[in-house]
């Protein structure tokens, strides 16, 4: 269509207003049923009916009992109720209804016959409909919202609207999101401007004959954003805005989910143009026929309809399909091909610039301080989506709010970014001295490493407060976003991760069980240097961790690699070498630097936090400068001359198999990798 809709509040689906409706309409029947009944009984002949001769005779034969006198306007007729001494058949007594005008002679011959009577107002046919009928009005009522509305028959959200489609339609009346409220995802808003420029102007594509994608599928990790670009989409377009999640489909009842796709589309037709977004729809789109366990009649027959109707609608009716999912690689084929989501747009995590964006977007809804520094933070947050940068934000705000300050502060978001991120400090975590010293000696061994290493990430903070399920921790703050790593920063990264390690065996002459995530992580990056990024002399560029897998409910319970006995041997000795090799060059690099490694370690656990750039003063200084003696020596600070090669010890590794290291006082480098050395795999997502 290419008319907007005029209004785009009248827009909305009736069915929320059917209910209403059809309460009035039971409510009026029902009052006309009972008016005609009254009136029935008013006008009838029945039994206790008697004529105004009739009633006089049994006055004058005295056996009337009581009468009341109901007397109306003027000249218009009332009426006389009263009881009689008759009994009748069934043994009661007996009354009886006159329908005359009340006149002063009827009172006159009434106190004459000393027939005891009283005056009442008129018994109008209004006031004996809402007088006889209030109780049956009222047990209607009853009935119709406990059970007529709970049965679904006018409402969404009964028993027998399940066939119903759940799709809400966003009013236009709420916040609009706009592009404005989107950062960090720029590609993929260039992807969908076309989208919003035709929903505005079809004729601008239509006369070229150019077809507009009918679906689009937004496939990134969990946070992103990919439900607000949806609705930024609308938003941009000034369209209605229809939002279901793919779980609504699936019932246990065999066909209720196809009768809500068929349901969704029709809504969608009556609405065009518009936009008609499925969160999450691997719910109801995962493959069919895939092996283990079979599928389910009904999502496969949900599945079907979704592709039928997504068939049976051109794309120049103006709908717009918009889904999301985490995982594309479980959807059904035929759900993916031209014709039906014919474009796939990837939504990734936030780069630097993104995350800083981002946060300016969340920091509009609070208080900052004038020197808040967001490009800092956005350095330290690297791999958080836009969900965890909001989850931030928020944090810092209450952390501010909980100290009592005015705006939200540097500290307060390193704080919150660590919480998020690592866990809350455990204050209430008490270690005795030896553990406390066990874990200054760990971290400041980790510290060490890294800042003298090359290729690693500037040494941020180190810790021993301990923090979600660790005891200590060392942080890094990256300067960029890395896609591609050398083998001397893997290498490097490796040494900085059993720096800990080593400092227990060098200053304790014992280990302990505080290294494990440490061990765990370093083995995991040397067999990916082995079997995927091609970085062993002796196995050379192979791609060794080809496997095949029988997927069950997202786990693999049949795996096979296509290498052999003898291959899965030297993978493993290569991977043993490489963490060998790191583990011997961290030994050597504290024993250097045997002196700083203690003054270090004792100074964390007097202050239990240091700053990565005190470590770095205590380490080429001897004592935490101050901040303008800091800034004076990066001003005055020569380039560092070439060092000589030192003569390697006994338990040092190869200087070819080693990382470059950064000359630091108390020891000289030793000699870099050679450049043919040197490939760009690409990070592990």
């Amino acid at each position: 269509m290419s008319q907007q809709p005029q209004n785009q509040n009248s827009s909305t689906p009736q069915r929320p207003g059917r209910p209403g409706r059809a309460l009035a309409v039971w409510i009026i029947l029902l009052l006309a049923l009972m008016g005609f009944w009254q009136l029935a009984m008013q006008r009838g002949g029945g039994d206790g009916e008697l004529t105004y001769t009739e009633f006089l005779e049994k006055v004058n034969q005295k056996v009337v009992q009581s009468v009341v006198l109901h007397p109306a306007g003027d000249g218009e007729a009332g009426s006389i109720t009263g009881e009689l001494s008759e009994i009748d058949a069934g043994g009661n007594v007996r009354s009886f209804r006159v329908v005359t005008i009340i006149s002063p002679e009827l009172v006159q011959q009434l106190t004459e016959a000393k027939v005891p009577f009283k005056f009442e107002a008129p018994n109008t046919l209004l006031w004996s409909i809402l007088g006889q009928g209030l109780s049956l009005l009222l047990f209607f009522l009853l009935f119709y919202f406990l059970f007529y509305r709970r049965l679904g028959a006018g409402g969404p959200g009964g028993a027998l609207s399940f066939g119903k489609s759940r799709a809400r339609l966003m009013s236009q009346d709420s916040k609009k999101v706009t592009f404005k409220d989107v950062a960090g995802v720029e590609e993929a808003k260039e992807e969908v401007q076309e989208i919003i420029e035709y929903l505005k102007d079809p004729k601008k594509f239509q006369r070229l004959g150019g077809r507009i994608p009918k679906g689009v599928l937004l496939v990134g990790p969990p946070g992103t954003g990919k439900t607000l670009i949806a609705r930024a989409i609308a938003g941009e377009a000034n369209v209605p805005f229809f939002s279901i999640s793919g779980s609504d489909f699936v019932e246990m009842f065999v066909g209720v989910g196809a009768s809500r796709v068929r349901d969704m589309f029709d809504q969608g037709k009556k609405n065009a143009p518009c936009i008609m977004f499925i969160d999450e729809i691997d719910a109801v789109g995962r493959s069919r026929f895939s092996g283990i366990g079979g599928g389910h009649d009904e999502r496969e027959q949900t599945l079907n309809a979704l592709l039928v109707e997504m068939d049976g609608f051109d794309a120049q009716e103006g709908i717009i399909i918009i889904a999301a999912t985490n995982r594309p690689d479980v959807l059904d084929p035929a759900l993916l091909r031209p014709g039906r989501f014919d474009r796939q747009i990837v939504v990734d995590l936030p780069t630097l610039d993104g995350r800083e964006a981002i946060l300016k977007i969340h920091a509009r809804k609070v208080k900052l301080d004038a020197a808040v520094d967001l490009r800092r933070t956005a350095r330290g947050t690297p791999g958080f989506s836009g969900a965890d940068l909001a989850n931030l934000v928020n944090e810092a705000a209450l952390a501010a709010a909980r100290r009592g300050a005015q705006a939200i502060t540097d500290a307060d978001l390193e704080e919150a970014r660590d919480k998020v991120r690592w866990g809350r400090e455990r204050r209430s975590h008490m270690l005795d001295d030896a553990e406390k010293k066990m874990t200054a000696y760990h971290e400041t061994g980790h510290a060490l490493c890294i800042a003298l290493s090359k290729g690693t990430e500037p040494l941020h903070k180190v810790t021993i407060i301990p923090r979600g399920r660790s005891l200590g921790a060392t942080f890094q703050l990256p300067t960029k976003d890395r896609y591609t790593e050398g083998r001397k920063q893997l290498l490097a990264e490796i040494v900085g991760t059993m720096g800990g390690r080593a400092a227990e065996e060098l200053c304790f002459d014992d280990i302990t069980t505080g290294a494990s995530s440490d061990i765990q992580h370093a083995t995991h990056l040397a067999r990916q240097m082995v079997t995927q990024w091609g970085m062993s002399e002796k196995l050379g560029p192979q791609f060794l961790g080809e496997r095949e897998e029988l997927l069950f409910m997202g786990r693999g319970v049949n795996r096979s690699q296509d290498v052999s006995e003898a291959t899965s041997q030297l993978i493993d000795a290569e991977v043993k070498r490489i963490i060998d090799e790191c583990y011997a060059r961290a030994l050597e690099l504290l024993r250097t630097h045997r002196k700083e490694l203690d003054q270090i370690a004792n100074l964390l656990i007097e202050k239990e936090t240091l700053e990565g750039e005190d470590v770095l003063d205590l380490l080429h200084h001897g004592r935490i400068l101050t901040p303008t003696e800091r800034d004076a020596d990066k001003a005055n600070a020569p380039a560092a001359p070439a060092p000589a090669a030192p003569t390697p010890a006994a338990d040092a590794p190869p200087a070819a198999n080693g990382p470059e290291m950064s000359p630091a006082p108390g020891g000289e480098s030793p000699p870099p990798l050679p450049p043919d050395a040197t490939p760009k795999p690409p990070t592990e997502a």
